[in-house]
């Protein structure tokens, strides 16, 4: 994980956290006989490490396993448009003991892929808190000759069916790929990867050209100029972003996809260690250190009660439904 400097990142992050005691111990829940939680719990990543959902659970897995004195580990199940990690969890025993971190995939993916049950149904996920929001970026390799999202749309219209790499069949970030392209007239070829991490590698490399991924992972490479910021697809530059102007100000009104990212637990997980999970993970959020880290980023940390989770998940999978069908938008 070298290339996209994510495990410094996560080290100093974690270590802010454990030695400042960002959290008291918390009361554990009784759920019948047993103390919760009385062994290590996991945490589903439903994409491979190196983007920003791995960074965000991993910020959570430390703060969780200092609160509780129990391990909280990450796993990553990668696959499908992040559907084998969502389906590990939506199919898990729900006893507290597996908990999802993800992204709005799980409002786009059931459209794209025609799945026949969606991941923002309380009745399939138990939304647990809303963690952080992101603008993703609309990034190209330096050989492309570009700097703004003009001339990449210049230079596509000379050289159509040009491939942008996203994290996964089914992300936002293909969503939004598929809309700019579109909106601006050209042929794109989407280039779907498991996770940022071999996509960022690949773009590094020049294997794929262009990307809508999010920021986390492709930042440092940025600054170093081996990357091109063109655009990002949020309504407003973000605080660590300032020099790279939005979609929208580029000329395509109307065209902003933020991610969300957001903790899940198996339908039918107890009440009182939802609202448990919502409390621990919530008083990290008000952390400055961590806020710091989460700037660096780019990521806008939200928190807020679980029906504002719920909410917002089932008003993006509407807005999702509408993209995939307005833009006819597939799986292959």
């Amino acid at each position: 994980m070298k290339i996209i400097g994510r495990r410094s990142f996560i080290k100093s992050a974690g270590s802010l956290a454990l030695a400042g005691g960002l959290l008291p111990k918390l009361a554990a829940p009784a759920i019948g006989q047993e103390k919760w939680p009385s062994r290590p719990v996991r945490i589903i990543v439903p994409l491979a490490p190196g983007g920003a959902i791995d960074f965000v659970a991993r910020q959570c897995s430390q703060v969780l396993t200092q609160a509780f004195s129990q391990q909280f580990f990450v796993e990553n199940r990668t696959g499908a448009g992040g559907t084998i990690g969502m389906d590990t969890v939506m199919k898990a025993s729900p006893d507290g003991y597996t908990m999802l971190v993800t992204n709005d995939n799980a409002a786009s993916a059931p459209h794209i892929l025609k799945l026949s049950y969606d991941y923002t149904d309380t009745k399939v996920l138990e939304p647990i808190i809303l963690i952080a929001t992101q603008p993703q970026i609309f990034a190209a390799h330096p050989s492309l000759g570009v700097s703004t999202v003009k001339e990449y749309v210049e230079y596509v219209k000379k050289n159509p069916g040009l491939g942008f790499a996203s994290s996964g069949v089914g992300s936002n970030q293909h969503v939004v790929g598929l809309w700019f392209a579109k909106e601006a007239g050209i042929k794109m070829e989407h280039v779907p990867y498991r996770g940022a991490g071999q996509a960022v590698t690949d773009l590094l490399a020049g294997h794929v050209k262009s990307a809508f991924l999010g920021p986390t992972s492709m930042i440092p490479h940025w600054k170093a100029g081996n990357l091109k910021f063109l655009a990002q697809t949020s309504a407003k530059r973000a605080p660590t972003l300032t020099e790279v102007p939005t979609l929208e100000e580029s000329g395509y009104k109307g065209l902003v996809l933020e991610a969300w990212y957001a903790a899940f637990a198996p339908a039918g997980t107890p009440p009182e260690i939802v609202a448990t999970l919502n409390s621990a993970i919530e008083k990290t959020l008000t952390d400055k250190n961590l806020q710091e880290n989460f700037t660096k980023g780019s990521l806008e940390w939200v928190g807020g009660t679980a029906a504002k989770l719920s909410t917002l998940a089932k008003s993006d999978s509407v807005k999702y439904k509408r993209l995939v069908e307005e833009l006819n938008i597939s799986a292959t």
